[in-house]
């Protein structure tokens, strides 16, 4: 039997996990692990300028893929800089892995001392630490099947004295594939088959709603067909946004994000199917979306309560294909004729794309851009099969109204309620679609939280188009403050040249002030190497309808 140090078995264990790409700045606590990880072929290994960026792009990474993201830090002030990306993916419910050191077992004295575990647990993530040599390949295997089953991060933290023992290798590692559990589809009680099916059957105006749930099940194609039987139309929550967008029937995004004639449509309909969607605050807007229809849930764990609402009043335990198929089999088993609708489904659809998204006006500043026209251009000129990056902010409600977009070309986590993240996802997103161009939406305020990792981009030569809508300030803040009649200064910070700062970092720039200049923009970005950051400079006048609606008097 060979001997090797523990932090090389541990590191083979995460290969064995199927781990290729790994997000990582390197210290003590963790330069022994990601080492002996990098010297595996077939893996990659993004070196970042900042802790909090590693753990957020492995949250994007693993939201693109599906899998398990790993990121790796040093021990104290490493470990301390990642609680908001680790809270992130906590509420959006993201399986992350993250290596950490350890302050030495052994050692009288270290500087970088702190009691990790009440800092992880705090942000809901979990904490293991591997303090057993004879248990620490079992603690890995374990601590992956608690992401994969929890949907959740786990830190595991170890020693760096620990990590340097030398072990004998006698037995393979077991990973956590073979520990998930095997139980076949969820089926749903012919009980509430029925009732849900007599409750379609009897309504008029039916929304049927997708969230991430559907998708990953692979649901879309159901959800369409009970949508096309009962003259419906079809909506998603923001994050498979562009599931149905081939669909004539397709209205868009549910929530405080929704199109005016969205809303509109909600407004009326007197039935919502939720399909693997947790009806939360944001997808209902706060109650007032729908707030005079009946509602049926299929998910796989429905919840009686969702933050401080019930949010069905009929729930179907299942698995989101096989509760939704069932359903429509229960309709043509009754022989059930759908009511003929109140509404032009197609019509209201189209309305979605035809009509603003807003029509609100507002006494725009000479030489600055309504971020409504620049969503709208680049809806009409980027291409759709590129990866998009929508980040948190005000500017998100804008960024949100682009259609055409595949639910798998798009990324958005605002869960948390977080700035600063963009540029890291979008990094996360390139690496997850290695050679495909992504296009970041951001805000000034939070795309300079994080600049640094243009250097990232620029040393991993990644082609992302960061279109930064540069309004000077934060833009959720000045619209709070001025609501309340108070000054803004505070978050006002100016246009910097943020063209002239890419440029800095060896990238490509440009400052945007004329639409007429972004479908040649977008030619250069293509047809050079690289990144390119667009610096947009937008009014500060122009308030999204969820700012609006949450400042109303």
């Amino acid at each position: 039997m060979s001997e090797v140090a523990l932090y090389e078995a541990i590191a083979q264990a995460f290969v064995a996990e199927g781990v290729d790409t790994i997000f990582v700045l390197t210290g003590d606590g963790n330069m022994h692990w990601e080492a002996a990880f990098s010297a595996t072929p077939g893996t990659r290994s993004f070196h970042v300028r900042h802790e909090h960026c590693a753990c957020a792009m492995a949250t994007a990474y693993a939201s693109m893929t599906g899998r398990v993201g790993v990121a790796s830090v040093t021990c104290g002030p490493g470990l301390t800089q990642i609680m908001t990306a680790l809270a992130t993916a906590t509420a959006a419910r993201v399986p992350l892995v993250v290596f950490a050191g350890e302050s030495p077992m052994h050692a009288t004295f270290y500087n970088q001392a702190i009691d990790q575990a009440p800092l992880v647990k705090g942000t809901g993530s979990e904490y293991v630490a591997i303090h057993s040599v004879p248990r620490a390949l079992s603690i890995v295997a374990e601590a992956f099947h608690l992401a994969k089953m929890e949907r959740r991060p786990v830190v595991i933290a170890m020693p760096l004295d620990l990590q340097r023992t030398k072990i004998s290798q006698a037995a393979p590692y077991q990973p956590s594939a073979l520990l998930m559990p095997d139980v076949g589809p969820v089926m749903p009680h012919p009980a509430y088959v029925k009732a849900a099916a007599e409750r379609i059957a009897r309504a008029r105006n039916v929304v049927v709603m997708a969230g991430r749930g559907a998708k990953a099940a692979g649901a879309g194609k159901d959800c369409e067909a009970l949508a096309e039987w009962c003259g419906g139309l079809l909506a998603t929550t923001l994050p498979v946004r562009g599931l149905f967008d081939h669909n004539p029937r397709a209205i868009g995004v549910a929530g405080g994000f929704s199109h005016q004639a969205t809303r509109a449509a909600f407004a009326t309909c007197d039935l919502v199917v939720a399909v693997g969607a947790s009806l939360t605050n944001f997808t209902t807007d706060g109650g007032a979306l729908f707030p005079n229809a009946d509602v049926i849930q299929i998910d796989v764990d429905p919840r009686g309560l969702k933050h401080g609402r019930r949010p069905a009043g009929l729930f179907v335990r299942a698995d989101c294909r096989t509760g939704v198929a069932t359903i429509l089999d229960q309709l043509e088993r009754d022989g059930a004729n759908a009511l003929a609708p109140e509404w032009n489904a197609t019509a209201l659809a189209q309305a979605t794309r035809d009509e603003p998204a807003d029509r609100a006006e507002f006494a725009m500043e000479p030489g600055l851009l309504d971020p409504r026209a620049v969503i709208a251009s680049i809806d009409r000129h980027a291409p759709k099969d590129w990866v998009y990056v929508n980040s948190s902010g005000h500017c998100s409600w804008f960024a949100a109204h682009i259609r055409d977009v595949m639910a798998e070309n798009f990324l958005t986590i605002r869960e948390f309620g977080a700035i600063g993240n963009g540029l890291s996802y979008a990094i996360g997103a390139a690496a997850a679609n290695p050679g495909k161009p992504v296009l970041l939406i951001d805000g000034d305020g939070g795309f300079m939280m994080h600049a640094q990792e243009l250097d990232t981009v620029r040393r991993y030569n990644l082609p992302i188009l960061f279109c930064i809508l540069n309004d000077g300030a934060y833009g959720s803040e000045i619209h709070k403050l001025r609501a309340d009649g108070l000054d803004d200064h505070g978050a006002i910070f100016g246009r910097g040249n943020l063209a002239r700062m890419a440029e800095g970092f060896g990238l490509r720039g440009a400052v945007l002030s004329n639409l007429t200049e972004l479908p040649s923009l977008l030619r250069q970005f293509q047809a050079g190497e690289g990144a390119m950051v667009l610096d947009i400079h937008i009014s500060d006048q122009v308030t999204s309808p969820v700012m609006r609606r949450a400042t109303a008097k």
